[in-house]
């Protein structure tokens, strides 16, 4: 039979058991963390790939936004008044300069014509007549046998006679004109418009038929900021505007899809003024299109090297960050990166020159720029474009 002294020892035993027990499982755990936080250590240096600052010349570019229009733009428009009897031209196809494009009716222009000769032979026959008046009263009135006065009359006859010869053969001339004008023909070789009109329409002198193109070659005009023509001013004006610069260099058609035209550019001229709406000027330069390849009213981008950079150095654009309007790279020096700042000049394709801030030869980090900091390790890990010299 359990007594009350019985079950207050037993119950003495089990608390000292178990709080023995459970200092056991405390040290326990204390030496587990300990051997975990000697087994973690320090984080290993992170991986960056760097490549070295280039120097060398690279051309500088410029870049603008290009609109093509005709070298020559020919409104057609007849000289006379009539109807339209016949188109002979294939709208937005090539046409030769004075080939027929509008044939207007030219039954009435004939009739004046015939008129305008049947005059010229009355007014022949007429100075036929008094020429023979003449012929015969000169030796009469020499011999006094008229009196002088009246070959002064014949004299005069015949010459107004003549003179109505002279304004009937003009009258012929402008009848034959006006014939000729019946047939309206092309005043350039290139691309004919859509008529504006169709058969059957009366047109007049102030009627625009159609228009044709002189497309080969084809000019490119493009506005430059009143910097850049500052910049270039001393070069563009040293040369007679009636002449083609010698040192002006080639430039590119970029088209509308991204591709290079072929075919290279030359400037042609400089407009007269800056336009006080945009501070630009407006340059212009010729594109061959054997082809007919570019149209009036394409759009594309022009570009040029207009100077050469000597001894630029040269640093991939990924390579430099942008902080709240400066820039900076991350040099590695042994096993170390420095963050230093840097000022940018031009973009040269996929490279950026910097002015100030590094040296040839230096690595800069192009990967890993998100895992290192100012004075951190790294481990070093050559670019591949750059191990083959690009």
């Amino acid at each position: 039979m359990y007594t009350l002294r019985t079950f207050q020892v037993r119950s003495s035993r089990i608390t000292g058991s178990s709080f023995l027990a459970l200092l056991a499982g405390f040290a326990s755990f204390a030496l587990l963390g300990c051997q975990s936080q000697k087994a973690a250590g320090p984080p290993p240096p992170a991986e960056v790939q760097v490549v070295k600052v280039e120097q060398k010349d690279v051309p500088i570019y410029g870049e603008w936004v290009a609109t093509l229009d005709g070298y020559v733009n020919a409104q057609i428009q007849p000289q006379v008044t009539g109807y339209i009897v016949n188109q002979t031209y294939k709208e937005g196809s090539f046409v030769r300069k004075g080939q027929i494009l509008f044939q207007i009716d030219m039954r009435p222009f004939q009739a004046l014509l015939d008129q305008a000769k049947a005059q010229l032979a009355q007014a022949e026959a007429q100075s036929g007549k008094t020429q023979l008046d003449v012929d015969r009263d000169t030796p009469l009135a020499k011999e006094r046998a008229i009196a002088q006065s009246q070959l002064d009359n014949d004299i005069q006859a015949n010459l107004a006679a003549k003179a109505s010869v002279k304004a009937a053969e003009a009258q012929v001339e402008q009848a034959q004109l006006n014939l000729d004008f019946t047939h309206v023909t092309s005043l350039v070789d290139g691309i004919a418009g859509i008529a504006t009109v169709q058969i059957g329409n009366l047109v007049s002198p102030t009627t625009i038929l159609t228009s044709v193109s002189q497309v080969n070659p084809i000019k490119a005009y493009f506005p430059i900021s009143e910097q850049e023509y500052m910049h270039y001013a001393a070069r563009i004006n040293a040369h007679n505007q009636q002449e083609v610069p010698s040192d002006a260099p080639p430039f590119d058609l970029v088209l509308a899809d991204g591709t290079v035209y072929p075919q290279k550019g030359r400037l042609l001229l400089t407009n007269r003024q800056v336009d006080v709406t945009t501070g630009s000027i407006q340059l212009v330069c010729a594109f061959p299109n054997p082809n007919n390849i570019l149209r009036p009213g394409q759009f594309g981008r022009v570009r040029a090297a207009g100077e050469t950079r000597t001894g630029a150095l040269l640093v991939p654009q990924r390579a430099v960050t942008e902080l709240q309007g400066t820039y900076q790279v991350a040099v590695v020096q042994g096993d170390k990166v420095a963050l230093l700042p840097v000022k940018v000049g031009e973009r040269v394709g996929a490279m950026w020159i910097i002015e100030s801030g590094v040296k040839p030869g230096d690595l800069v980090v192009v990967e890993g720029l998100q895992k290192v900091r100012d004075g951190a390790t790294v481990k070093v890990k050559q670019s591949a474009s750059a191990a083959k010299g690009d």
